[in-house]
């Protein structure tokens, strides 16, 4: 290969490289519901299952496969890391919780927001088609990484997401912000089932 094929070859992979990353820094484009809902009450509504352990996301999916039921809907996603024995969002129990939450969240304005949440244990949230939380495991209230997003016009936004608690404590919050600001708590009214 001759030096002027290899800076050739060099300058494409940089330049295919610097596109990787240009492409993986876009924010995430979000889809609105369609058609727009109306008439929704307030909160998310969810659905839990109680299994002997719980450790992963995927066995969380598996837990839900058996025997579910409906829990009171979440008021929001603004659930503060509990005492040890207090029960989690709105079920039943305090440990080994799964939970199928799904809904509608609301964004005022169009625009690029970041996402993030808090959780306590593992975490799968999907808003307007696009994965904008995910962790696989277990940890204290800890974040999720920050996800940007692309919100096209205000409206409502599709929301579903898988949760599970394993042992002790537990939390869940989604937090959003306009891009160039620090994410803030969303509040409850943001939400709708």
């Amino acid at each position: 290969m001759s030096l002027k094929s290899a800076a050739l070859a060099a300058g494409l992979i940089t330049g295919l490289a610097l596109s990787a990353v240009s492409a993986l820094a876009a924010p995430l484009k979000l889809q609105p519901a369609d058609p727009q809902p109306s008439g929704l009450k307030p909160g998310l509504s969810v659905r839990y299952a109680y299994p002997a352990d719980v450790k992963t996301l995927a066995s969380a999916r598996n837990a839900l496969k058996y025997k579910t039921e409906r829990g009171a809907p979440l008021s929001g996603l603004d659930y503060r890391d509990t005492e040890l024995g207090q029960p989690v969002l709105t079920s039943k129990r305090s440990e080994r919780v799964v939970a199928d939450i799904w809904g509608y969240v609301r964004f005022d304005k169009p625009g690029v927001y970041t996402i993030d949440f808090l959780t306590n244990d593992g975490l799968n949230a999907v808003v307007g088609g696009q994965v904008v939380g995910h962790f696989d495991g277990r940890q204290p209230c800890e974040e999720t990484f920050a996800v940007e997003v692309e919100v096209p016009k205000a409206g409502w936004y599709p929301l579903e997401a898988l949760w599970f608690q394993r042992t002790n404590t537990a939390c869940l919050h989604m937090r959003a912000g306009p891009k160039g600001k620090r994410p803030k708590w969303m509040p409850n009214a943001a939400f709708g089932h």
